[in-house]
């Protein structure tokens, strides 16, 4: 990522969504945290993620911004294999503060990290890719822009 035409950990930092693609071509959009070389998604009973990384670990994931007034288009293009691990609440917390903000007492409490024995049904997807494609598509818009 040394070469990339911009900064990719601070690119991957942001509340993105990504959407990831397992098994036959199945995508969703997933929120992620870039960490430890790895995105990292929850996954629980709710997915069939867990089951599908299960019986073919391969994966591809795409974080992309497209902005038309400024017209600055940025992708980064994941594929590699994903596991799944135990969950970890702190790990959890460190990704959801970048979507939610840190004040946990405002959260929603569909996303509040599960604690003890509620977590026994939450895992985590860790994808680790073996391939990044880092693209910089921006263009000079035609119309308005900065």
């Amino acid at each position: 990522m040394t070469d990339a035409p911009f900064d990719v950990e601070e690119f991957l930092r942001q509340p993105l969504v990504a959407r990831v693609a397992t098994g036959k071509r199945i995508v969703r959009p997933v929120w992620f945290l870039w960490e430890d070389e790895a995105f990292w998604i929850f996954s629980g009973q709710w997915s069939r993620l867990a089951d599908r990384l299960r019986s073919d670990s391969a994966f591809e994931l795409v974080v992309d911004t497209c902005d038309i007034d400024t017209g600055r288009v940025l992708q980064v293009i994941a594929r590699g294999h994903g596991s799944v691990v135990e969950f970890d609440v702190e790990r959890a917390r460190r990704k959801l503060v970048r979507y939610l903000g840190p004040d946990e007492s405002r959260w929603d409490d569909r996303f509040k990290p599960p604690q003890g024995g509620a977590a026994k049904g939450v895992w985590w997807a860790k994808l680790i890719p073996h391939t990044l494609w880092i693209s910089d598509q921006s263009f000079k818009p035609s119309i308005g822009g900065s």
